[in-house]
């Protein structure tokens, strides 16, 4: 199973100084060797990736939690806009339905609440061969 075939992964993005911080995230398979996920590019996780590409990935739960059976994989991450967050969106969208449209909802009211704007972003990370 390719780590795109997963519900959860664990995300592990470095610190400039080369801490580990790890998140779980929703992840879809974008084809030809890249995953991708969407989050606030205001999220630690963006700012982190933003500074440092370098990524791991592997099979977990839903808080982080590794599954045994399944490799670590690393890759190098990038922040997408434009047509390319739309197209990785979608995909999200596809594979967690009304899970992510739940979650659209709450971050839009929660963004019209605090006046602020959408600062949404994709990750894609090509994943080290």
């Amino acid at each position: 199973m390719s780590v795109g075939e997963n519900k959860y992964v664990a995300l592990t993005t470095f610190t400039k100084d080369g801490r580990r911080k790890n998140c779980p995230v929703w992840i879809v398979d974008l084809g030809e060797g890249q995953v991708g996920f969407t989050t606030e590019s205001t999220s630690w996780k963006a700012k982190r990736i933003m500074n440092t590409p370098a990524v791991e990935l592997i099979a977990s739960n839903s808080r982080g939690e590794p599954l045994e059976g399944y490799d670590m994989v690393q890759g190098t991450a990038r922040i997408a806009h434009g047509d390319e967050y739309r197209s990785v969106e979608k995909e999200v969208k596809k594979k967690y339905g009304i899970q992510f449209m739940l979650i659209v909802g709450f971050g839009r009211l929660t963004r019209f609440l605090r006046r602020k704007e959408n600062s949404s972003c994709g990750v894609v990370i090509t994943i080290d061969a």
